[in-house]
């Protein structure tokens, strides 16, 4: 167990704890695969997944970011350490170490703009570290047990934004629900919050959702997401943008970080779930979902873009709906280095990524 503090920033930005996968992702098929055959893909991507999404999606936004996970010896463990440590400037010093342990691995099957997800793990054979360093903000998934770091984080002045998994029991219950009294914030997708609050719409969902936390937000996929802030008494719902999608892997997670991103630089409901509705856009263009997120030089672009390409009615009310784009720029200018991408071949031994940060 680590002893030592922290040995980034006095307060991050954002502490996240949870489990790293190495996630492998297949995209290209034409249709699931079925017993007996063979699916051919056209295109793979190899990168950190797990809470890795999240932490990879808030530093590229350029938040001072804290992860706390294990990380096996092996190959895939030390890759994804670099890669996170190294490559995207993530703290990783309340993160541990396990020998005599393998990666979890998750393989995701990316098509008809969806993806399905295999994965292997066995927990880590080591008790989590008790610190948790000071943050403005916390990332985490609901669990129907309270996590007592989420209570110490909580303690220390940190808001907590929460998401869900899937449920795999189907059985959806909604005693999970009860972790909300320790968040600030609930970012479920639509399927995922309306069996959790036995509704059938994305909008009774929200609704019964904002009874129990002060912001909801549920997200629904290509078309958009719809958010609640008790707090405020704003409610604001946005579209999907028509982005082409190749992998929709780590999109809610991108979302996430970036909705985040906007509430801890003040923005109103409707600026922060359309920007968190474009990073999560920008990300299904590329492999991966850790290393598809995008970086502030991605999101330069696509306004850029918007502004100066054909002006239709469509293209004349996203650029009204963005144009907080134009302030929030001036405060994160990209630089000429981009981001790195999810690639086929995973590195091992004396070949493991190294080299700059990517641009924020």
């Amino acid at each position: 167990m680590l002893t030592q503090p922290p040995a980034g920033p006095e307060v991050f930005d954002v502490h996240v704890r949870g489990t790293v996968f190495l996630d492998i992702v297949l995209t290209g098929l034409d249709d699931e695969p079925r017993l007996g055959t063979e699916v051919w893909t056209s295109g793979m991507g190899s990168c950190p997944g797990g809470i890795a999404n999240m932490a990879v999606a808030a530093a590229r936004l350029g938040l001072a970011t804290s992860l706390s996970a294990a990380f096996s010896t092996d190959a895939y463990g030390r890759f994804c350490w670099q890669t996170l440590g190294e490559q995207e400037g993530v703290d990783l010093s309340t993160s541990y170490r396990v020998d005599d342990w393998h990666s979890p691995v998750t393989v995701s099957l990316a098509y008809g703009g969806d993806r399905a997800m295999v994965t292997h793990e066995h927990p880590a054979p080591v008790d989590e570290p008790e610190h948790v360093p000071a943050a403005r903000s916390a990332l985490v998934h609901l669990a129907a047990v309270p996590q007592p770091w989420v209570l110490r984080a909580r303690e220390q002045g940190a808001l907590v934004f929460a998401d869900v998994g899937w449920d795999s029991s189907t059985q959806w219950n909604p005693d999970v629900l009860a972790g909300l009294e320790h968040c600030h914030a609930f970012l479920p997708n639509h399927v995922e919050a309306m069996r959790y609050t036995r509704t059938d719409s994305a909008e009774a969902a929200v609704a019964a959702l904002a009874e129990r936390v002060q912001v909801a937000v549920v997200t629904r996929g290509p078309d958009g997401a719809v958010a609640v802030d008790a707090g405020t008494g704003e409610r604001a719902e946005v579209p999907g943008l028509r982005l082409e999608a190749l992998d929709a892997t780590g999109a809610g997670d991108v979302f996430g970080a970036g909705f985040l991103a906007g509430t801890l630089a003040g923005w109103s409901l409707a600026d922060r779930l359309s920007f968190a509705n474009l990073c999560a856009g920008l990300s299904v263009q590329q492999f991966g979902g850790s290393l598809s997120a995008p970086g502030w030089g991605d999101i330069a672009d696509w306004w850029s873009h918007l502004r100066l390409g054909p002006r239709t009615s469509a293209t004349s009310q996203l650029v009204r709906q963005y144009g907080f784009l134009d302030a929030v720029l001036r405060d994160h200018p990209p630089t000429r280095v981009a981001v790195r991408r999810a690639t086929a071949t995973l590195a091992v031994g004396n070949d493991l990524p190294t080299g700059p940060r990517p641009s924020f």
